[in-house]
């Protein structure tokens, strides 16, 4: 009876259209990675991995270095510790698994996985953000207001100071993960690139991204911008202040301390605005993989290089450390020596 009504169009045909739910529910994406499997990629392959290593061992012993001489507890030390702290985690974050996924050929990453690093790069990426814009700060007051250097940077608003910088990083990471995450995905769930950044990611969106894409432009911009305003007046300031001072040793010792921090900010600055200061639409994955490498493997590697080599304290407290041990394993050979030599 139904055909029957159907044919003489009594009744309208509704044929069963299949949608793509399985495209939509994603349970795992496909990094397509940084590296192919060629001579020329396996050896930039051992590049990266010795990058690492070389990441990890530098920031930990600066921290290290920071946290054991006393004459480094200083507020300028805190915030660079505290710095490398950041530049550690955000390298375990991304590196381990990248490595790990090229020696072992599996790109697969889990929604959860995914998640995970689009959280912790927004957040320790936003945090590092401010801690330069704090530690801008800290120089200016040192520099320009030397008298009122204890009062104006004590303890107890040095520390609120970081645990703002980690809360607002991490607050601005957690909308931004959640709401990424609540978007359907379809296609072939195939992000170019060597993890979940959020970019890459909203690129797979079944739904039109546009109206988030320009909120994420106005939190990251804000998140960006006031930093960086501070920066650039705290460093305004200390320009005119070194130029007013009479003494050339006074001028060198105030240029070597802040051209460590510019440094820094220049090199991360340049590729964080480049990499999320422009539409998302506009992104092409060759581009968004080179910036990121930048900022996720040269940038940590980099900081406590150029921290430690240019600063006459943090290498200061390496040649005492060093000191200590070689008087250490000398005493012991000693005691060694007298023992076997008593048996």
């Amino acid at each position: 009876m139904v055909l029957y009504l159907h044919a003489f169009k009594i009744l309208p045909l509704k044929i069963p259209v299949m949608t793509s739910l399985e495209n939509r529910t994603v349970t795992e994406f496909i990094l397509l990675g940084l590296l192919q499997y060629t001579p020329t990629h396996f050896c930039l392959f051992a590049l990266i991995t010795t990058m690492l290593l070389a990441t990890l061992a530098g920031n930990s012993l600066l921290i290290l270095l920071i946290l054991a001489d006393p004459h480094l507890h200083t507020p300028m030390y805190f915030f660079l510790w505290q710095l490398s702290l950041i530049d550690i985690l955000f390298t375990l974050a991304i590196v381990p698994k990248m490595v790990s996924d090229y020696l072992l050929h599996n790109t697969i990453i889990s929604v959860p996985g995914c998640g995970t690093q689009i959280f912790l790069g927004l957040a320790l990426g936003g945090t590092e953000c401010i801690l330069l814009g704090l530690m801008s700060y800290d120089r200016y007051v040192a520099v320009c207001k030397p008298l009122h250097y204890p009062l104006l940077m004590n303890w107890s608003l040095c520390r609120q100071m970081a645990v703002g910088s980690w809360m607002s990083g991490a607050f601005n990471a957690t909308l931004h993960t959640v709401y990424t995450l609540r978007f359907p995905f379809c296609g072939p769930r195939e992000i170019h690139h060597f993890y979940c950044e959020l970019p890459s990611v909203l690129h797979l969106s079944c739904e039109d991204t546009l109206t988030y894409e320009t909120g994420v432009l106005v939190s990251t911009t804000i998140l960006l911008l006031i930093p960086f305003l501070v920066i650039l007046s705290s460093y305004t300031l200390i320009l005119v202040t070194i130029i007013q001072m009479t003494s050339a040793e006074g001028q060198k010792k105030a240029f070597s301390t802040c051209s460590s921090h510019l440094t820094v900010v220049s090199l991360y600055y340049g590729a964080i605005i480049f990499m999320y200061m422009r539409p998302i639409s506009s992104h092409a994955s060759g581009q968004d993989k080179v910036v990121s490498v930048f900022y996720t493997i040269v940038t940590p590697m980099l900081n406590p290089v150029i921290y430690s080599l240019r600063n006459k304290d943090v290498m200061g407290a390496l040649g005492k450390i060093l000191w200590k041990c070689y008087y250490v394993l000398k005493c012991d050979c000693k005691d060694s020596r007298v023992l076997s030599g008593g048996v």
